[in-house]
């Protein structure tokens, strides 16, 4: 794909004599919502940390963001956003205080940050509890708070590490409709998770099972190629059988 933003062609880690990751390709288009699946110890976390830079492949080649996740890694976290479910948000500083923060860590200038935050506040609607304490918001807030704090210095992608664990199904809909926004601005979104009706969602999926990627399509396609109704239907059939597990 000419305008893809993450590129993978064979990527693999082993630790010793175990490989967790086993010779994975694929591609992700600008502004594509890719589902990136798997069961406990099929690999998936692995493979997302090597290309978020946090982790040297063993073998194989990875571009994310222009950048080659094993030769420069610091660059490929420069252009990516992460918002992980724990939220890595500080309590006990506000709303704009947590932007401020996370910005600089980015190395946004000032002028840069203060029009970031306008028009972040404007977008996810939060102008009107700026100055509260993160620790006093609620979680649904908190969880805008998160990909805001994300997605300030304006990633070309942005992975979403299952970011509506623990959060009501009301809460977790309207993080969908957000996803959706920033996607049809061209922005990447990368998302693990385990509610298996979220995969619906995405313009395509992949499922790993074992280290390896067992199928990647759309969900329309996977259900009609597995002969299911639902999500959850492929993934039980494409992951039966799997080896591993945590």
């Amino acid at each position: 794909m000419n305008n893809s933003v993450i590129s993978v062609r064979n990527l693999t880690k082993r630790f010793g004599s175990f490989t967790a990751v086993d010779h994975i390709s694929f591609d992700v288009s600008r502004g594509e919502i890719f589902g990136f699946l798997g069961a406990n110890g099929a690999g998936k976390t692995t493979a997302m940390r090597m290309l978020c830079g946090l982790s040297q492949p063993s073998d194989g080649t990875g571009l994310v963001a222009g950048f080659d996740i094993a030769a420069n890694p610091e660059m490929v976290k420069r252009n990516i956003g992460y918002m992980s479910q724990k939220f890595s948000l500080y309590e006990d500083l506000s709303v704009n205080d947590n932007l401020t923060l996370f910005a600089t860590i980015y190395g946004m200038k000032n002028q840069e940050i203060k029009k970031r935050k306008a028009e972040l506040y404007d977008f996810l609607e939060m102008t009107d509890i700026k100055n509260s304490l993160v620790r006093d918001i609620p979680i649904g807030w908190k969880q805008r708070l998160a990909f805001a704090a994300a997605t300030i210095h304006n990633p070309k992608v942005v992975f979403l590490d299952e970011p509506t664990g623990g959060v009501d199904p009301i809460t977790r809909r309207r993080f969908w409709e957000l996803i959706y926004k920033v996607s049809s601005e061209g922005m990447t979104v990368f998302v693990t998770t385990h509610y298996l009706d979220e995969a619906e969602y995405c313009n395509r999926v992949s499922i790993m099972v074992d280290g390896r990627i067992k199928a990647l399509d759309s969900p329309n396609e996977l259900k009609l190629k597995y002969g299911v109704e639902t999500m959850d239907a492929v993934f039980r059939k494409v992951a039966e059988g799997a080896q591993r597990s945590e």
